[in-house]
C-alpha cells in the first residue's frame, strides 16, 4: 500500500511569475560560504583580499556553461533530436565534473593575467571547493535526484537517519538510497582532512592534488550506487570512468612535482 508521504517543496517563495527553488538558494549558500573561507585565507597566505571575488566572477558563469556543454555531449542522442533543449538548463543537466574542469581551465588563465602561482591559489581553494560541493548535494535532496537504488523503509531507519530525510527518499512510491547524503559526508569529511592539511605544510599544489584524490574517490563509489548516471557504454559509467583518471592524474602529479622539486615551496610559505 503506497503511504501518504508528501515531499519538500522545492520552491522557496515566489516573487510574483518567479519561483526561487530551494535548489538555487542551496547551492548559493555554498558558493558564499566556500568564498568566504578562501578569501580569509588568501589573506592569510599573502594574496589580494579581492582576489578570490573577482576570479569568481569569471569562473562561476564558465563552470555552469562548461557543466552544462559536459552533460550535453554526452546526451547528444537526445539533444542532436531536441536541439532546442540544450539552453533549458533550468530543466536540469549539469554535470560537476564538467564544472570543476571549466573552473580549472578558468583560474589557470585568471593566474596567468594576474601574475599568481595558479598552484599556491589551487591549494588555498581546495578545502572551499569541496565544502562548497558537500553543502550542494543538498541541493539535490530538495529535488528529490541524484539518489540510488531502490531500498526499504527498514534500510534506511537502520542509518538512523532523521525523518525527513527518509520521507524525502520516498519517490513515487519507493524509497531509494539517500546517495546524495553519502557524498555530501564524504566531502565534508574531506574538508576537514584538509583544513586539517593545512598545518601539516604540504609542498605547494599538495592539498589541491589531495581534493582531487579524495574526492575522486568517493565519487567513484557513490556513483556506483545511483540510477542517473551519464554512460559511456552500456556498463561504464563516465563518472567513475573521470574518477579513476583524476586518481591516477593526481598521484602522478605529485610525483612528478616532488621529482622536478616544483612542490619545494611550502603551503605556508608566502
Amino acid at each position: 500500500m503506497e503511504q501518504n508521504i508528501q515531499p519538500l517543496d522545492p520552491i522557496a517563495f515566489s516573487l510574483g511569475p518567479i519561483q526561487v527553488h530551494w535548489y538555487g538558494i542551496i547551492i548559493g549558500l555554498g558558493i558564499a560560504l566556500a568564498l568566504w573561507i578562501a578569501i580569509r585565507e588568501a589573506d592569510r597566505r599573502g594574496l589580494p583580499k579581492d582576489i578570490f571575488a573577482d576570479l569568481m566572477l569569471w569562473a562561476i558563469p564558465i563552470a555552469i556553461i562548461s557543466a552544462r556543454i559536459y552533460y550535453v555531449l554526452f546526451q547528444w542522442e537526445y539533444y542532436a533530436q531536441y536541439p532546442g533543449e540544450i539552453f533549458k538548463i533550468w530543466n536540469g543537466g549539469i554535470a560537476i565534473h564538467g564544472a570543476l574542469i571549466g573552473a580549472v581551465i578558468t583560474t589557470y588563465f585568471f593566474t596567468k593575467a594576474r601574475n599568481v602561482s595558479f598552484w599556491k591559489l589551487a591549494d588555498i581553494a581546495a578545502p572551499s571547493i569541496i565544502l562548497g560541493q558537500a553543502i550542494g548535494r543538498w541541493g539535490n535532496f530538495m529535488n528529490q535526484e541524484a539518489h540510488g537504488r531502490e531500498v526499504t523503509r527498514a534500510f534506511l531507519e537502520n542509518l538512523h537517519l532523521p525523518e525527513f530525510i527518509i520521507n524525502q527518499m520516498y519517490i513515487n512510491g519507493v524509497y531509494y538510497h539517500p546517495t546524495f547524503l553519502y557524498e555530501s559526508v564524504w566531502n565534508l569529511l574531506g574538508f576537514i582532512l584538509l583544513m586539517s592539511l593545512r598545518r601539516i605544510n604540504l609542498g605547494r599544489g599538495e592539498m589541491f592534488l589531495s581534493y582531487i584524490i579524495w574526492y575522486s574517490i568517493g565519487r567513484f563509489f557513490v556513483e556506483g550506487m545511483r540510477t542517473d548516471s551519464l554512460m559511456l557504454t552500456d556498463t561504464l559509467r563516465i563518472a567513475q570512468t573521470i574518477s579513476i583518471v583524476l586518481i591516477a592524474l593526481a598521484i602522478g602529479l605529485w610525483i612528478y612535482r616532488r621529482v622536478k622539486g616544483y612542490s619545494k615551496v611550502r603551503y605556508l610559505e608566502n
